[in-house]
């Protein structure tokens, strides 16, 4: 089983999409698990705890984080906008990845 956590600024429903991609996928967002608005080091550290990949389209984590701290991986989506339209084509690329990922990586779709 892989434990994604799908940050704040995706929408949710995003999260079923990704489930249905991949059965193999354990999906929640910062939402669900009450962690909005926690600054992203601080919510990287909680998340390390329980999931496997954080997904975010925030392309600067990168340069903000010492993602060495960190064992968890990153997958960031390089979509035009965070609308739930936009982001879809990217599901199938990011699931690729995900299936794949190290913690303490940041990978670009």
């Amino acid at each position: 089983m892989i434990r994604i956590l799908l940050d704040e600024c995706l929408p949710v429903k995003l999260m079923y999409r990704f489930q249905e991609y991949e059965q193999n996928f354990e999906v929640s967002t910062v939402t669900a698990e009450k962690w909005t608005g926690i600054k992203n080091g601080i919510l990287l550290d909680k998340a390390q705890e329980t999931f496997d990949v954080f997904v975010t389209i925030d392309q600067n984590l990168s340069y903000q984080q010492d993602l060495s701290n960190f064992d968890i991986a990153i997958v960031a989506i390089q979509a035009k906008s965070n609308r739930y339209k936009d982001l879809l084509k990217f599901v199938e690329p990011a699931s690729k990845i995900i299936k794949n990922t190290e913690a303490k990586k940041f990978y670009t779709v």
